[in-house]
């Protein structure tokens, strides 16, 4: 699956400088993968997985190989939805674009300005929690205008109508308090009517904390702080610097792990913003490795092998046999070969669970 997450902001706050500085990440990526073909306003951007590298060695060394084999990482697509003012929901600005465009992705994250400089203008933006609330307003009044339109069906004996409807009320209600429709107490056999509305409030959502380089390494306590004032989880939030991601993007592999060390930053806000999305979608990999590729693939956690066989192709999960499993520790002592010898590979039914970092053999008929 792709994960694909939707960038949102006042003017001002960062957003473009943040989303050029994805770009050069993309293009760093697709300069090994010719035949992609990107969009302009969308950034595919590598997950930074440190296990891919460590793979293709083993599978060099235990398959007697004379050249690594290609490492694809798990992506994640960022959209940059343009065009988001006050009064959006009514089509001013490219009201109907933006509100168009955000129904598409997983989760929509909100770039918020919380650095000082007097070179920039700023027009339209207050605060970050004053930021943050006038997105949410705009997606909000847009999710009334969708639930207004919905019919009431009046006297009828349709259950699976009323069942409907009624989640229609229930909504409409919380929205008009505030409430946005993702945290609405529903049933699960009332999520599939939310889905069929396909409400913006109803998304996930992260926030970027745009601070100046200084306010960088106190990004944790920022970040709890923002969540708090807000009412939002704290891995939710993440404070970056998109000044620095700009920096950062420039350079080489080795030049942005010195640049990072002399900040005395680990990560970069790149890397820590997709961990974020991870865990706030509820996400894991599974990996798979032989000589043609070492590979990264994305799923939701909690899901079946046989599921997870569809993400590689959709053929895979009706001809599904079983899976064989090792554990990535394991795998990069022994490899395949090895591995099965002493035993450490497991063959799992279509029911077994995925976990994060398991490598991953399907077998499948014919």
């Amino acid at each position: 699956m792709n994960l694909s997450v939707g960038i949102v902001g006042l003017p001002n706050v960062g957003k473009s400088t943040l989303f050029n500085a994805l770009l050069m990440r993309q293009q760093a990526y697709v300069a090994n993968f010719p035949f992609a073909t990107i969009e302009p306003n969308i950034g595919v951007v590598p997950v930074p997985d440190s296990r891919l590298a460590k793979l293709a060695e083993i599978v060099k060394f235990s398959e007697n190989l004379d050249h690594l084999p290609p490492e694809v990482p798990a992506t994640v697509e960022f959209i940059d939805i343009a065009g988001l003012i006050a009064g959006a929901h009514k089509g001013e600005g490219l009201g109907n674009k933006f509100l168009s465009h955000i129904r598409e992705v997983d989760a929509v994250c909100h770039v918020v300005r919380a650095f000082s400089d007097p070179d920039i203008v700023k027009e339209g933006t207050v605060d970050p929690k004053t930021d943050f609330e006038t997105i949410e307003t705009e997606l909000k009044l847009a999710d009334l205008q969708t639930l207004e339109k919905q019919k009431d069906p009046g006297n009828t004996s349709d259950k699976e109508i009323l069942k409907w409807w009624g989640v229609v009320t229930k909504l409409k209600e919380s929205i008009s308090q505030s409430k946005p429709a993702r945290e609405v107490e529903l049933l699960s056999e009332e999520q599939k009517y939310v889905k069929q509305l396909s409400l913006l409030t109803s998304k996930l959502i992260l926030v970027c904390l745009n601070v100046s380089e200084e306010d960088l390494h106190e990004g944790n306590k920022l970040e709890l702080s923002f969540a708090k004032e807000v009412g939002v989880h704290s891995s939710q939030v993440v404070a970056i610097s998109a000044k620095i991601e700009s920096e950062l993007s420039s350079l080489s592999e080795s030049d942005q792990s010195a640049y990072l060390d002399d900040l005395g930053i680990k990560e970069s806000g790149l890397e820590r913003l997709i961990k974020k999305a991870f865990e706030t979608l509820g996400l894991i990999t599974f990996l798979t490795a032989g000589e043609k590729e070492v590979r990264a693939w994305t799923i939701k956690n909690g899901i079946t092998a046989q599921e997870a066989s569809g993400v590689i192709h959709t053929d895979f999960m009706k001809n599904f046999i079983k899976a064989d499993i090792v554990d990535y520790e394991d795998f990069i002592k022994l490899g395949w070969k090895r591995a099965r010898e002493e035993g450490k590979v497991r063959s799992e039914g279509k029911d077994y669970i995925m976990k994060d970092g398991d490598v991953v053999e399907f077998k499948i008929g014919t």
